[in-house]
């Protein structure tokens, strides 16, 4: 049996992989499914489950690798994401590396499909499956959980250029989940935005992530001051980790939207 990534790519089962993981998230779920000891590479923002991935070789961060560290590393698998990872670098590491599995998870339900991605491919199937039947009983949880009325909320991951987020992205589907929309701000997936009158007017409030930039409550409080709208800091890990974290990040949407 093959296992379709997010470009249509097929992989056969591989119970000896070794695997170098670009993406954060992933690198976690990887450890979940029992699979550390086949991760032979990671990034420096691989960060959990800190007990495991101390030990594995940092290669560089999602976007600047260290090419020759990787090859040195013999990996059979690199494991990237269509968001997180730049193409020419894949590139690169594709001359070497004999498979390249690509994710794209875009929203909370895509997790239990990228969790089976990843158990099949490296033969960690029946953890897969364990913890897809947690994750699903948690979603169905947060689906059927009530729902406030619909709010517009800007959603700012960077300050210096202000950055946020559009609607085609993980954070926006799962802010989606408890009736919460973000703005139009063009049409960059991640785009720049200024402060004005017309902006602050379209929306109900503001939310600061606390990852990749660190906003913290000196943040919000300025910044309330300075629009007038209610603003708060959460917890970007929960908000933006797809794989493993998604659990608890369900858990975090539903009492993020309590009153």
């Amino acid at each position: 049996m093959e296992w379709i990534d997010a470009v249509g790519k097929g992989h056969a089962p591989d119970g000896a992989a070794r695997i170098v993981s670009l993406v954060p998230s992933i690198t976690e779920l990887l450890c979940e499914l029992g699979l550390a000891p086949h991760i032979v590479g990671r990034t420096g923002f691989c960060i959990h489950p800190d007990e495991l991935v101390r030990s594995i070789a940092k290669v560089g961060g999602t976007k600047d690798v260290n090419l020759e560290k990787i090859r040195a590393l013999a990996p059979t698998h690199l494991v990237v994401n269509i968001d997180e990872n730049e193409k020419p670098t894949v590139d690169a590491l594709a001359e070497f590396i004999p498979n390249i599995v690509v994710t794209h998870p875009l929203a909370p339900g895509d997790n239990p499909a990228l969790a089976r991605l990843m158990g099949g491919i490296f033969c960690a199937a029946a953890r897969a499956e364990a913890w897809c039947a947690a994750f699903e009983a948690e979603y169905a949880l947060l689906r059927a959980a009530p729902k406030g009325p619909p709010q517009t909320m800007l959603y700012c991951i960077w300050q210096d250029p202000w950055m946020g987020v559009s609607h085609d992205t993980y954070i926006a589907n799962m802010l989606a989940e408890i009736g919460w929309r973000v703005p139009d701000l063009g049409p960059a997936r991640y785009p720049r935005f200024d402060w004005n009158a017309e902006l602050i007017d379209a929306i109900d409030g503001v939310l600061l992530s606390s990852e990749p930039y660190r906003f913290t409550e000196q943040h919000v409080d300025a910044l309330e001051r300075q629009i007038g709208k209610p603003v708060r800091l959460v917890d970007g890990e929960m908000m933006s980790w797809y794989g493993s974290r998604a659990l608890e990040g369900v858990r975090y949407l539903r009492r993020l939207a309590a009153p």
